[in-house]
């Protein structure tokens, strides 16, 4: 459902060259993984025989011994309806070859060859093995090979991808054939296969396990697939090496599910993957259909097709969903990319402001936002090594401004050392009201525009004589609901936050304390991080507090920046939104919420898309952008009932 692909990585125990004890601890774990959703069983290279058989591997009865313990597992395979993947040593026309046999329905549908033939070190499989560049033929007869039980001919080699039911494309390597310069992965993946199973026996050395982790990530990113590994474990012989029995799932180039132990045997991992987001990517980047164009092309591929597959019953239920997906989870890795997110806004904002000669400029209200641009206004002028006075900070209060934004504000600029101003605009706004003949107390859009408006003319003249450079301070959330005045705080002359959103702000700010850039500031930045967001447009309440908070009115943050997530990213439907959706805030929002801001989002993100076409310059600092010059090109007439359509019929 949705795309999700699940998969059991089992590591049976394995008791070097005897088959029936092997076969028996392989059917165990495809029974133990028969009541779960998995789509497919993977288990270890060589793992009906062992892999360190050695010279066994030229006995004819460890080699006899192998086609009778792959036919009893076909015969499981009738029961469990799920894709077997199994390494065995396989005769082939007069040669050995160290294959991987994909079994489904108690039939073989396809047997792998491993293409690259280790030989240094502690390997020495050519004493044995034969390439799959050494196969004669494309597929054999099931006799030939020893499978009395089928009559169905056998596709055999290194260029098999297989088909099933709704068009998923899965391809297997073997260990070695993944370290190639051009792994076959590569070569599978550009053939059109979205899964790779790699069936390995990976020796465990000290410190390799983090090189293994890396190159596993490494392949689902450059390949753009989803990518499992699966090792043979410690039972193995260990006359002069111990096996690792790592399972590793990745995708998008981060792993996303591993075995928890350094050394791991008779286990089982679940681990699925979403190839939705695979098919959405590869869509998008071009780079990949070259590929295909200048390498593949020369390396066909052949499909095959196994029908009957009833798979794909997994909801993602082995699949993390972040519920803040813009943000590290991890503290460490979190205040490492918020400082790099920082870095890359403040040299931005340096190469602007050595270009133009100026100094900047902008408003400061006391919130996130404005605090962020400020910090960002600030860093920039200690690492040219000009003043900081050369950051012109200017407070706007009027009607909705309330004490605690005003006097943060204040104090932020103190502690910082910027030049600091205060320009009422309440007087203003009042007779600008009178020239248009409209109500000081009718609080409606007009209301609220024009004291925006009236800041950002106050900001743009200010700056002409003064010599600056006005720094923008929304951000991306703000920009995809189109939560911004036309002309008024949506517009500067460089913005710094348009890529960020907003649940990320404030973690940024956070890594600037962490990372003591201003330490006399951090006391009134903790307080900034507390406050709730709001425009303040509308009159404090009676005790001087915040009485317009903008999550109430336009929805949490936290939803939007989701939802914006996965719109940019992969362009899921509105179904497989609220579907996440509903698992990523599974216990801090009901259903019924999570779909009123999914529809608000969707009319909003829509219907604003002339506010995002004349954007201001700013720096992409994430991997996110709305400029029209950028990642989001949309036409600003288009018709979206389509997809309001949808979100209404959730």
């Amino acid at each position: 459902m949705f795309d999700f692909v699940s998969a059991a990585l089992a590591v049976p125990a394995v008791s070097v060259a005897n088959v029936k004890f092997n076969t028996e601890e392989i059917i165990k774990k495809i029974d133990e993984a028969a009541g779960s959703k998995a789509d497919f069983v993977v288990f270890p290279e060589l793992c009906v025989t062992g892999y360190s058989c050695a010279d066994l591997f030229l006995q004819n009865a460890l080699l006899d011994g192998a086609i009778s313990g792959i036919e009893k597992i076909a015969a499981v395979s009738q029961k469990v309806k799920k894709i077997i993947i199994v390494g065995a040593p396989l005769r082939i026309s007069g040669q050995l070859y160290n294959c991987a046999v994909v079994i489904f329905n108690g039939e073989i549908k396809g047997i792998v060859a491993k293409t690259y033939i280790p030989d240094y070190a502690d390997t020495s499989e050519k004493r044995y093995f034969s390439s799959a560049s050494d196969l004669e033929k494309k597929e054999y007869c099931p006799k030939a090979l020893g499978f009395m039980w089928q009559d169905s001919f056998i596709p055999v080699g290194n260029d098999l991808v297989f088909v099933l039911r709704g068009g998923l494309r899965f391809g297997v390597e073997i260990c070695e054939d993944m370290f190639a310069p051009v792994s076959q992965g590569t070569l599978l993946s550009l053939g059109g296969a979205q899964v790779i199973f790699n069936i390995a026996a990976n020796i465990a050395c000290a410190g390799k396990r983090e090189a293994l982790m890396a190159t596993v990530a490494q392949q689902s990113l450059k390949n753009i697939c989803s990518y499992y590994y699966v090792s043979a474990g410690c039972s193995e012989s260990t006359t002069d090496v111990v096996f690792s029995g790592c399972c590793l799932a990745a995708e998008e180039g981060r792993i996303t599910a591993k075995s928890e132990e350094l050394l791991s045997d008779n286990q089982i991992i679940y681990a699925d993957s979403d190839v939705g987001k695979i098919k959405h990517i590869r869509l998008k980047n071009k780079t990949f259909k070259d590929s295909f164009a200048l390498i593949a092309k020369n390396y066909p591929v052949r499909e095959i097709f196994i029908s009957g597959t009833d798979l794909f019953k997994s909801e993602g239920e082995n699949y993390k969903i972040e519920a803040l997906p813009f943000i590290p989870s991890e503290k460490e890795k979190r205040v490492e990319f918020c400082s790099e997110v920082f870095e890359i806004q403040t040299a931005g904002l340096l190469k602007r402001l050595k270009t133009t000669n100026t100094k900047a400029v902008l408003g400061v209200s006391g919130g996130l936002d404005s605090t962020l641009a400020l910090l960002v206004c600030a860093y920039a002028m200690k690492k040219s090594g000009r003043p900081l006075s050369d950051v012109v900070g200017i407070t706007l209060p009027c009607f909705g401004t309330s004490d605690r934004t005003y006097n943060n504000a204040h104090e932020l600029m103190k502690t910082l050392g910027i030049t600091s101003e205060e320009i009422n605009i309440k007087a203003a706004v009042l007779k600008h009201f009178e020239d248009i003949g409209h109500e000081a107390d009718c609080y409606d859009l007009t209301f609220e525009n024009s004291q925006a408006r009236e800041r950002t003319q106050v900001l743009m003249d200010y700056a002409g004589m003064c010599s600056g450079l006005v720094v923008g301070t929304g951000d991306l959330s703000e920009l995809m609901l189109g939560w911004c005045t036309y002309n008024a705080d949506h517009m500067s002359m460089y913005s710094v936050n348009g890529s960020i959103p907003k649940t990320l702000i404030r973690w940024i700010i956070e890594s600037v304390i962490e990372k003591n850039i201003f330490p006399e500031s951090e006391a009134v930045l903790r307080d900034i991080m507390d406050t709730p967001i709001s425009p303040e447009l509308l009159p404090p309440d009676a005790m001087g507090k915040i009485s317009q908070e903008t999550e109430s009115l336009v929805g949490p943050y936290a939803l939007h920046d989701f939802f914006i997530y996965y719109t940019l990213s992969y362009g899921f439907s509105p179904d497989k939104i609220y579907f996440l959706a509903k698992k990523a805030f599974e216990g801090r929002f009901d259903s019924e919420t999570i779909l009123k801001w999914l529809k608000i989002f969707y009319r909003r993100f829509l219907t604003q898309q002339f506010k995002r076409s004349c954007s201001p310059d700013g720096v992409k600092a994430t991997a996110f952008s709305v400029s029209p010059r950028g990642d989001l090109k949309l036409p600003s007439d288009a018709s979206f009932a389509l997809w309001l359509e949808m979100a209404e019929n959730l």
